[in-house]
């Protein structure tokens, strides 16, 4: 009898384990800046997201698919129920014309462990007077 008790109070544990993970909502997964000009320089946005979980969430890297885009992230865990952001600056220098980036964010969320934020937008080129 202690036996099985004691392989119920484990199964029971396991259980509680799973269902305590961190989950993370973004409140949105993308963001256009429209029409940008070159000549005035960098842009930034920030994605909001929330810890909807029972457990600290984590953001174990943002990588931005191109060396223009440079994503800022929280490195500390955020509690469950708290909000905080990932802020993405895009620098159009030298880019003129249409831009689509993604940032990969990795985190310790349950399920989907990467989620995938996209800026956009067009550059319109510096004016050459002569």
């Amino acid at each position: 009898m202690k036996k099985l008790i004691s392989l119920l109070l484990a199964f029971v544990g396991a259980l509680s384990m799973m269902a305590a993970q961190p989950t993370i909502e973004f409140d949105t997964k993308s963001h256009d800046f429209g029409t940008i000009k070159e000549a005035d320089g960098s842009v930034s946005c920030e994605f909001a997201f929330t810890n909807t979980g029972s457990e600290p969430i984590v953001i174990i890297s943002a990588n931005a698919s191109c060396g223009c885009t440079r994503p800022e992230y929280p490195k500390k865990p955020i509690a469950p129920g708290k909000t905080d952001k990932i802020k993405v600056t895009y620098n159009p220098m030298g880019r003129p014309g249409e831009f689509n980036k993604t940032i990969k964010v990795r985190t310790n969320a349950q399920g989907k462990k990467s989620i995938s934020l996209k800026i956009n937008g067009v550059v319109i080129p510096n004016s050459t007077k002569k």
